[in-house]
């Protein structure tokens, strides 16, 4: 039954590999592209939306550029996704006007997610391409990013995308049948899951040994990571093989197809989804055992006598993560106060504010509205 019912959703965000859309190395599969194209189309026919997020930049400019193997210089791997960008896009775009469906372009760093302003204005955008009718093809953007070749993976940036637009259903399609019970490359009896709780640990402990293909950045782990991040907006995800026939449409069908992963808790306000989404945080508040079991179990607002010191620079407004004395974060949210305003409120009751800065502020260091639990 949960099958079906996300087979009928009506927003998707769909994640291709590079191993899918490359043909090993020699640049993109025009077959392979012309089936998944064929595919999108067809979901887009019985009125779903769709977002594509999709890897393949800098394997396809290595291929045009003649290059066997994946250089480690950043500079380097940003001309030859400069370069792969202009023939992935001209490939989706010459496709899909086949089925007289409009593409676009959405290229994004993780500063267009940190960014509150230019989170919001991504988001609005998106929604409206997908109201259009057209398929946004979605990819980091790897000539400007400084660090989002080395850090970034195409399984987080779909995860976000989920995010930005309210996904229903995340798919990420791989060239692994889904998630097993142990690693079928060494045992050959493992068994595939075929459902489970995106937060269930054990799921994350089964991807703790998974590896990166030699033309891409994620292993199972990034996708079983990209799963929770999509339960945390209320959407579950699929991981599957993609090469077999009509992937998506047995998916549509609710087939039994690869492993999924249902979220484990109900859909999070539109604001702290962005905050849960953050990937760099500003800085941090190390809490004392009271205020973090208070935040975690009673859910309640954050105040300056229960926070032992300060890491990092903010402003108010920013977001800081909350870490409990074990060193696990317990929460994220917006400050009220800078970092140094706030190390000089830590340890001090509400009630000394305005004595220590000057003037009266909030009493709270985080607002419980502005503060989701991770």
């Amino acid at each position: 039954m949960e099958r079906t019912r996300l087979g009928r959703s009506q927003r998707w965000v769909i994640k291709l590999g590079s191993s899918l859309v490359t043909d090993e190395g020699r640049g993109l599969d025009a077959r392979a592209l012309d089936a998944w194209v064929g595919q999108i189309a067809a979901l887009r026919g019985e009125g779903r939306q769709v977002a594509l997020v999709s890897s393949g930049s800098v394997a396809e400019g290595m291929a045009r550029l003649g290059w066997r193997e994946r250089p480690a210089a950043l500079h380097t791997l940003q001309a030859a996704a400069a370069i792969g960008q202009m023939g992935l896009i001209q490939a989706y775009e010459s496709r899909f006007q086949r089925y007289g469906l409009h593409t676009a372009q959405i290229l994004f760093t993780h500063d267009d997610i940190t960014d509150r302003r230019r989170y919001l204005n991504a988001r609005s955008t998106l929604r409206k391409l997908l109201e259009l009718g057209a398929v946004p093809v979605v990819n980091e953007n790897d000539t400007v990013a400084t660090d989002g070749i080395r850090f970034g993976d195409n399984d987080t940036l779909a995860a976000l995308t989920v995010n930005l637009i309210e996904a229903d259903l995340l798919v990420i399609l791989t060239d692994q049948q889904g998630v097993y019970d142990a690693d079928p490359r060494t045992h050959p009896h493992a068994s595939l899951i075929e459902q489970a709780s995106a937060d269930d640990a054990a799921m994350e402990a089964l991807a703790s040994g998974g590896t990166k293909g030699r033309l891409g950045l994620g292993g199972m782990r990034t996708k079983i990571q990209a799963a929770r991040w999509a339960a945390r907006s209320g959407a579950a995800t699929i991981i599957a093989h993609g090469r077999g026939d009509n992937v998506l449409a047995h998916i549509a069908e609710g087939a039994s197809v690869g492993t999924l992963l249902t979220p484990g808790q109900a859909r999070l306000a539109a604001r702290k989804r962005w905050m849960a989404g953050h990937l760099r945080l500003r800085g941090e508040l190390r809490l004392d055992e009271g205020a973090a079991r208070v935040v975690r179990e009673s859910g309640k607002s954050l105040l300056a006598v229960g926070v032992k010191r300060v890491g990092g620079r903010f402003v108010r407004g920013d977001v800081v993560a909350c870490i409990g004395p074990d060193g696990r974060e317990v929460a994220r949210g917006l400050v009220n106060y800078s970092s140094d305003e706030v190390a000089l409120l830590a340890g001090q009751p509400s009630g000394r504010i305005e004595a220590i800065l000057g003037y009266q502020g909030e009493p709270e260091l985080i607002h419980r509205d502005n503060m989701v639990l991770t």
